[in-house]
C-alpha cells in the first residue's frame, strides 16, 4: 500500500481578532500546518491567543512576522480597510498569502496588491469562504453538470443584526456594508454566472447607524447585469433587530432555463428554544466535534495550504479578488451618484 505524504507548511497569522482567531483554530487543526507565529497591534490580545493555542512567536508588527525566515505563508485577517500593507510586505518577503474578503476597500489598493502578488510570484487567495460552503458548492456542481441549465437570474440577500456594526466590530465607521457583506454575494454571483459584470445600478440609505454616531450606510441594494445577459439582485443591511434568532440572514435564489434552486443558510437544520429565547445555532462555518475543528472556513484554509504544498493554483484567483473590489466600488459609486455605471 502506498501512503501519500504532504509536507508541513509553516505559517503565520496577521490580525487575531474574531476572524483571525478563527484562522488560528482552523490552522491548528490541519495536519500539514505548523503555526509558527502571529502578529497583532494589540499585544495583550496577541499574547492571549498565543498562550491559548500554544503558538511560539508573537509580534506586534506584521513586518517582523513577514521577515521571519521560518514562515512560508501568511494569512491576513486585519480589518478590511487594512489589508493592503500586510499583503504587499508579505509578498515582498516571498510569503504566500491568503487574505480575508474583500481584498481591499479601494480599487487602487487592490491593484497595488495584485501587482505585488504577480511581481513576486507567490500563491495568493482571497478567502471567499462560501465557495467551500456545501449548499453553495452543490449549486455550482449542478450548474456545471447542466442539471439546472443556464443561470438567468439570481437574488441574494445577506444581512446582519445591528449587533455587528455596534458591538461585534469596533471599526464599522471605517468600512461599509457593501464591502463587509456584499463581497460574499458579488463573488457568488460571479462564480455562478461565470461572466463579467457589464453594468451596476445601486442605492443605499444611511440613517439608523448615523443616529448612533457611526458614520456608515445602513444598507445597500444593487442590480448587476452580466455581459451574457444574466441579472443578479443583491441586498445587504446590518441593522436587523438583535431579537432575530440568528446574527445573519442569508437567502439565495437562482433561476435557470431548466430549473431553479433556493438556499437558506440562516437555519442550519437546528432551531433552539430556551426560556425567553429562540435561536438558530450555527456550526457549518466553524465548529468543534469531539475536539476536532470542522467547517467550511477550515476547508478554505486547507485548500490554500494544499495548493502551496502541491504547487497548484488556488480555486480563487487574483483576478477574482480584483474584480470583486471593482464591482463593489462601482456599487458604492452608483449609490452615491444615483446612476447606472458601466464597468
Amino acid at each position: 500500500m502506498k501512503f501519500y505524504y504532504m509536507r508541513k507548511i509553516r505559517i503565520g497569522v496577521v490580525g487575531v481578532g474574531i476572524q483571525g482567531e478563527a484562522h488560528v483554530m482552523c490552522l491548528k487543526s490541519l495536519h500539514n500546518v505548523e503555526l509558527i507565529g502571529i502578529a497583532d497591534v494589540n499585544e495583550k490580545r496577541a499574547r492571549y491567543i498565543a498562550e491559548k493555542y500554544k503558538i511560539p512567536k508573537v509580534y506586534t508588527d506584521y513586518r517582523d512576522l513577514a521577515r521571519d525566515k521560518e514562515i512560508e505563508a501568511i494569512t491576513v485577517a486585519t480589518p478590511d480597510f487594512l489589508h493592503k500593507d500586510p499583503v504587499i510586505v508579505a509578498a515582498e518577503n516571498g510569503k504566500h498569502v491568503l487574505v480575508e474578503k474583500p481584498m481591499a476597500t479601494s480599487l487602487r489598493d487592490a491593484e497595488d496588491m495584485a501587482n505585488a502578488v504577480r511581481r513576486y510570484d507567490i500563491k495568493f487567495m482571497v478567502n471567499f469562504e462560501n465557495r467551500f460552503n456545501p449548499p453553495f458548492v452543490k449549486v455550482k456542481e449542478d450548474i456545471d453538470k447542466g442539471i439546472l441549465g443556464r443561470p438567468l437570474y439570481a437574488y441574494i440577500r445577506l444581512s446582519d443584526t445591528i449587533y455587528v456594526p455596534t458591538q461585534m466590530i469596533k471599526w464599522s465607521n471605517k468600512t461599509e456594508v457593501c464591502f463587509f457583506l456584499m463581497s460574499h454575494t458579488v463573488d457568488l454571483a460571479r462564480w455562478y454566472f461565470n461572466d463579467s459584470v457589464k453594468t451596476v445600478f445601486a442605492t443605499s440609505r444611511a440613517e439608523v447607524l448615523k443616529g448612533l454616531g457611526i458614520d456608515t450606510p445602513d444598507m445597500y441594494v444593487a442590480l448587476l447585469k452580466f455581459k451574457k445577459g444574466g441579472i443578479a439582485f443583491l441586498e445587504s443591511c446590518w441593522i436587523l433587530p438583535n431579537s432575530m434568532p440568528s446574527v445573519f440572514d442569508f437567502k439565495f435564489e437562482l433561476i435557470c432555463d431548466k430549473g431553479a434552486v433556493f438556499v437558506n443558510t440562516q437555519n442550519e437544520s437546528i432551531e433552539r428554544f430556551t426560556e425567553g429565547k429562540w435561536s438558530y445555532p450555527h456550526f457549518m462555518k466553524l465548529y468543534s466535534v469531539h475536539n476536532r475543528t470542522i467547517g467550511f472556513l477550515r476547508e478554505a484554509l486547507g485548500h490554500f495550504i494544499s495548493c502551496i504544498a502541491e504547487d497548484q493554483e488556488p480555486l480563487i484567483s487574483v483576478k477574482d479578488g480584483l474584480e470583486n473590489v471593482r464591482i463593489l466600488c462601482k456599487i458604492r459609486e452608483s449609490a452615491s451618484k444615483g446612476v447606472s455605471l458601466s464597468l
